[in-house]
């Protein structure tokens, strides 16, 4: 997972550490939050027409290495993409997508919040990329503008219409909180010392968790990684500029598991067996394995933060709902057959359709050239591919 604001730059040509590619064991699922994407006028408009910089660097980066782009939501300068193994895309279903406005009284969306959220094997799984309010004295509306996005993001899902509805919720992004009280002397002292933990008492997300319940709820890592805001560009020292902004630790990685639904009164024993979304039956347990930023990156006035999570769960469900595969032959230069069956209890639409991608190969080459494919069941009305055939070989034309 990975939150950075890029202070409209444009991405770096490596992205290596910035996705952990070389870490072990293997990744299944990135989730890339990032904010003030340039999003001027013109800018804007093109980047509707085809894909922005960033996620064409993104997944150019990541679908040599099998990942396909799940989703994605962009509000203005806001930018959440979501990628997943090629293995999970059939078991990653109900993809949904909102946000939420707060900048400019509401209007352009320069801060907000924009959520992706879906059922990855059964569990509903929700990730939020904020932007909240600038500027050292206005913490209070930071608190305010996080729980009015939390509150008023509707999903069109019967069991999880909102966004703390869902058994596991990821929010981060430049949430903008900063270090109350100590001058601007002593937080760099702290910092060129290694002494951080002198810090975290005055910051103030850490002194609002300890006021505002819902902010409790939220499991953060410890702070062990400097500041991340602000620096001069294309470097690692602090703000030299005549403001000379304190650092902070604005951008952050939080998480949720939904609490436990208390027990019922009338039913003490019946519900003590119980708990919301059958937890019990089907847990997940979410551990943090890394929280650090990536000082190596200098485009941009922030450092992006990173973290690993591992998520341990029993699968609802272990099957497709569409199997799926190619009849005899393929070729480019003539007609093909396929075979498709589905499970008795799936609503198909007839709007589903079934595509045929070529393994990490642009698009505008299929289905011209030969090589490796893989088709894919989309369901309408679960806004996701729930079946995909092994890899096959075509012929070329």
């Amino acid at each position: 997972m990975v939150t950075w604001n890029v202070a409209t730059a444009e991405p770096p040509e490596d992205v290596t550490s910035l996705l952990q590619l070389d870490v072990q064991p293997p990744t299944d699922l990135y989730v890339i939050g990032l904010q003030e994407v340039n999003s001027t006028p013109v800018r804007f408009i093109a980047d509707l027409l085809v894909e922005d910089s960033w996620s064409h660097v993104l997944m150019d980066t990541l679908a040599p290495r099998g990942f396909i782009k799940v989703t994605s939501v962009r509000m203005q300068g806001l930018l959440l993409l979501v990628f997943a193994k090629q293995v999970h895309l059939p078991y990653i279903r109900d993809i949904q997508t909102t946000y939420t406005r707060t900048g400019i009284f509401g209007y352009w969306g320069n801060k907000g919040g924009v959520s992706v959220r879906f059922s990855f094997y059964g569990h509903m799984v929700c990730f939020l990329n904020c932007h909240l309010a600038a500027h050292m004295n206005y913490a209070l509306e930071r608190v305010d503008e996080f729980e009015h996005i939390l509150e008023t993001q509707d999903f069109d899902m019967d069991d999880t219409p909102h966004v703390l509805d869902h058994k596991v919720v990821f929010c981060f992004g430049d949430l903008n909180f900063r270090i109350a009280d100590h001058g601007l002397h002593f937080l760099r002292s702290s910092i060129n010392s290694g002494r951080l933990n002198l810090l975290w008492s005055k910051d103030q997300l850490i002194m609002m968790k300890k006021k505002e319940a819902f902010l409790q709820e939220f499991e953060e890592g410890p702070l062990n990684f400097k500041p991340t805001y602000k620096f001069d560009r294309n470097s690692n020292t602090y703000d030299t500029s005549g403001k000379k902004r304190k650092p902070a630790w604005t951008d952050r990685i939080l998480w949720r598991i939904k609490p436990k639904t208390p027990p019922m009164e009338d039913d003490d024993e019946k519900a003590s067996t119980l708990t919301d979304d059958g937890q019990d039956e089907y847990p997940i347990v979410v551990s943090q394995d890394k929280y650090t930023s990536e000082m190596s990156y200098g485009v941009s006035d922030h450092k992006p933060v990173i973290a690993t999570f591992s998520l341990e769960l029993r699968k609802c469900f272990d099957t497709p709902m569409v199997h799926i595969s190619p009849e005899g032959v393929w070729s480019a230069d003539q007609d093909a057959a396929l075979n498709y069956t589905i499970q008795e209890d799936f609503m198909s639409s007839t709007w589903d359709w079934i595509g045929l991608y070529k393994i990490s190969v642009d698009k505008d080459e299929i289905p011209l050239l030969g090589g490796q494919y893989v088709l894919g069941y989309y369901s309408t009305n679960m806004q996701s591919i729930i079946g995909l055939s092994a890899n096959f070989q075509v012929g070329d034309l």
